[in-house]
């Protein structure tokens, strides 16, 4: 969930469910997997068989880099294709498309709708499936990702079709457009599985960890194309100013859907997968749930769950309702996005960095530290949109809205670099994609479920009077459009009296800074330290 995945911009309403990628071995005897551990692991000492005990606390440092092939290259710019076709329908449902409704709905119904990217934090549950049952002439990655990609396809088009139906009044269709975009962000997430293990085939082992940079790169492109890009060409007043047609949703998500058909018709018809070899044949369905229970029932894993499962609840207020406010003080969504696109290359500068930091024996430390950042710019944010001027904005504050972006942002990237160097170094190569699913499912898991009751509890905390001209009468109604408009029709004028975002962005603050000390500090200092092989699993077939 974006190296920006889950890198997200504070100001950002959105978390991209980035998820760091791990090199999978095909099951192969013990000297193979010890083979392709070592190549990993590089300073491991080749001989830590799973379910040996050993004494020594040394975590193994990464090998070093290696020239591309061309093989290599091509399956680079692949995977990248995939991942972009991937971050569409991922920037609409968890960015632009909050914003477009956020004019129309309170922040309760944004927190139903937000509800659509569940699916991405949850595709543990039907991983295996993805991972054991294939059509073996047609490969076993694209029996997944060509009909993932042509569904995908299908529902932009059917969403192009009734867009204007159901963005004019999204009250009235909340419920079909939070359907249709969980559907969306469902079968992404299905084809994320299957492209997910195609990238451990698709590059040679010593390069394989750039597939996480492809998945930087072609998610954040196409999330930041549907967030940035199609956010600023919607807008009537961006249109004009630069004087150019305005861009629909219907039009975008036509555009894409055919963008989707090319690339999945050459997938089908041009591209040839590796043959499966006799271990995939073998792995079926009973046997991978089997492997996913034998990781859930480690100790350390079960810690390094639980931690991810809490530790992001500190910022979500900031990263769910921090934008939606600014927007609502006079913030135009075009200087949003404007802001954000400003913030993309420095989201690529960041990860290159983070990822030098991050090349240690404590690759951790880097995403502790980046907390106590994002802490902090969640206070930062708490401020700026108490001093937010009335429009129009001086460009002076717009420049404070945009270094702040761009720094909390990439301390969302340190993070993001971090786990997925920790995650590459604990996972046992004999069952690594099983292995990262789980944990991939519970660092994502741990942004998105909070974001459903911080939005409900700024409207919780929120008092809201109608302000009309016989009297002040408290009207909870102003919260939603159907309630603003009830008000104006009254004569009044809705008036905030008490804004329920500072109560929960200092409780989240509050939470998170006491779980960091307490809790989250000593347990990742305690995990980081331990071997790797303390990590590995005893797999009986």
């Amino acid at each position: 969930m974006l190296t920006p995945h889950p890198s997200q911009p504070a100001f950002v309403n959105s978390h991209v469910p980035l998820t760091p990628r791990t090199p999978k071995s095909a099951r192969s005897p013990d000297a193979d997997a010890d083979e392709t551990e070592m190549r990993l692991l590089n300073e491991h000492d080749g001989h830590a068989h799973f379910g040996l005990d050993m004494d020594t606390e040394a975590v193994p440092k990464v090998g070093a880099k290696k020239p591309f092939s061309t093989k290599d290259k091509q399956g680079m710019a692949l995977l990248s294709v995939l991942y972009l076709i991937q971050g569409v329908p991922i920037g609409l449902a968890l960015g632009s498309i909050p914003f477009i409704l956020r004019s129309h709905l309170s922040y309760s119904q944004i927190g139903i709708f937000a509800l659509s990217g569940y699916p991405y934090s949850l595709k543990l549950i039907w991983s295996p499936i993805v991972d054991s049952i294939f059509f073996r002439k047609i490969g076993r990655r694209k029996s997944w990702i060509v009909p993932m990609q042509l569904i995908i396809g299908s529902l932009m088009l059917w969403i192009a079709h009734h867009s204007e139906e159901l963005m004019d009044s999204p009250e009235s269709h909340l419920g079909r457009l939070t359907v249709v975009f969980t559907m969306l962000v469902f079968f992404a997430a299905t084809q994320d599985i299957a492209v997910d293990g195609w990238a451990l085939t698709l590059l040679s082992p010593e390069n394989v960890s750039y597939a996480s940079t492809c998945q930087t790169f072609g998610l954040n492109t196409g999330f930041f194309a549907s967030f940035t890009v199609f956010l600023a060409l919607n807008s009537e007043d961006f249109a004009q100013r630069w004087g150019i047609p305005r861009l629909t949703l219907s039009a975008y998500l036509t555009f894409w859907a055919i963008i989707c058909y090319s690339v999945t018709v050459w997938l089908l018809f041009f591209k040839t997968e590796d043959p499966p070899t006799e271990e995939d044949d073998e792995m079926n369905l009973k046997r991978v749930y089997s492997m996913l229970w034998s990781v859930c029932k480690l100790k350390h894993v079960q810690s390094l769950c639980l931690m991810y499962f809490v530790c992001k609840i500190g910022f979500q207020a900031n990263e769910a309702v921090t934008s939606l406010k600014m927007v609502e003080k006079g913030l135009k969504k075009e200087d949003m996005a404007l802001s954000v696109l400003i913030d993309f290359p420095f989201q690529l500068l960041g990860g290159y960095l983070a990822a030098k930091w991050a090349r240690g024996d404590k690759p951790l430390e880097p995403w502790i530290w980046a907390f106590w950042a994002r802490l902090g710019f969640a206070v930062v944010a708490m401020v700026i949109v108490a001093a937010f001027p009335s429009p129009p904005i001086p460009m002076s504050f717009f420049v404070l809205i945009v270094v702040v972006t761009i720094t909390s942002g990439f301390s969302s990237t340190i993070q993001f670099v971090g786990v997925s160097a920790f995650h590459t170094r604990i996972s046992d190569p004999l069952i690594g994609g099983t292995y990262m699913t789980l944990l991939n499912t519970a660092t994502n898991l741990g942004g998105t479920w909070p974001k459903y009751f911080v939005l409900r509890g700024v409207d919780m905390f929120t008092v809201a009077t109608c302000s009309v001209n016989d009297g002040v009468g408290l009207a909870r109604e102003c919260l939603s459009e159907s309630g603003k408009k009830a008000c104006e029709k009254a004569g009044g004028d809705c008036v905030i009296e008490r804004d329920g975002y500072y109560y929960v962005s200092s409780m989240c603050v509050a939470i998170g800074v006491v779980s960091l000390v307490v809790y989250i500090i000593p347990t990742a200092r305690r995990l980081q330290s331990l071997h790797a092989s303390k990590w590995k699993v005893n797999v009986s077939w």
